[in-house]
């Protein structure tokens, strides 16, 4: 494991594997670096890519500095593109495929290139007025310390049902333990995609929707296709909201390395 400091002091721990230029994984809500999902992905992009996994803050290792702001969350980013040298290449999965957006938008020519994957915003104001809701819900919840609840409400509020629980989340209770930080990622997704500031994007950017990911999720990704200069899009055939890392992987080969 190793460590860097954000801008505001917090801790953020990492691993370094694999050898080629450098890409930093941004998870989304419930991920942390040592998750199987998460490791194996980091394993497969170190097939090509010097891959940076890093905890976001409150998770993993990492520290959790209060009060939370996503701009903090950005800051972090940073931290690990420098600790990558001072530039980098981003790819975000859900909502940190919306932190990585926020990145290249803030950071300029520190990111070279930028790679989303289902990007987790709202794609409409009636979905984003039934996800506040939701929101609202949670966040009562966590005030009151019921995280499996918390987290349970959340899984079962974006479709994933509780049966299929137990295979993607092996280690119940190293979720049970993150759900604090769905707090962040909501506030993260409670927005409508943002086109207008997306138009003004230089940094050249690869869109990925699953085939099988929600049909709002694949509007998020034709509303960002739209809005951003010269994006390349690209639907994968059977792919869902969890990817197989190797397809993935070729997306990431062709379009980062050409």
């Amino acid at each position: 494991m190793k460590t860097t400091l954000s801008k505001d002091g917090t801790k953020l721990a990492y691993n370094v594997t694999g050898k080629g230029p450098a890409l930093i994984l941004i998870t989304g809500a419930t991920c942390y670096r040592e998750f199987k999902p998460v490791l194996y992905d980091a394993s497969v992009f170190s097939e090509e890519f010097t891959v940076y996994n890093y905890d976001r803050r409150g998770r993993g290792d990492s520290g959790n500095t209060l009060p939370y702001a996503v701009d903090r969350e950005i800051e972090d980013i940073e931290a690990m593109i420098d600790a990558a040298g001072g530039r980098a290449y981003l790819y975000g999965h859900s909502s940190g495929a919306i932190l990585a957006l926020k990145a290249a938008m803030t950071l300029g020519n520190k990111v070279d290139k930028l790679v989303m994957y289902d990007a987790a915003y709202s794609h409409d104001p009636v979905y984003l007025e039934e996800f506040k809701t939701l929101s609202e819900g949670l966040y009562q919840l966590l005030e009151e310390g019921k995280n499996e609840e918390a987290i349970t409400g959340f899984l079962e509020g974006i479709g994933i049902p509780r049966e299929a629980f137990d295979s993607l989340y092996p280690d119940w209770q190293i979720m049970t333990d993150l759900a604090p930080t769905l707090a962040y990622d909501t506030t993260l997704a409670s927005h409508l995609p943002p086109v207008q500031e997306a138009a003004a994007l230089t940094t050249p950017t690869q869109i990925i929707v699953g085939e099988k990911s929600p049909e709002s999720i694949q509007s998020v990704a034709l509303q960002l296709n739209t809005a951003i200069p010269g994006a390349a899009y690209t639907m994968l055939k059977g792919q869902d909201h969890m990817p197989a890392a190797e397809v993935v992987l070729s997306v990431l080969t062709g379009f980062l390395k050409s």
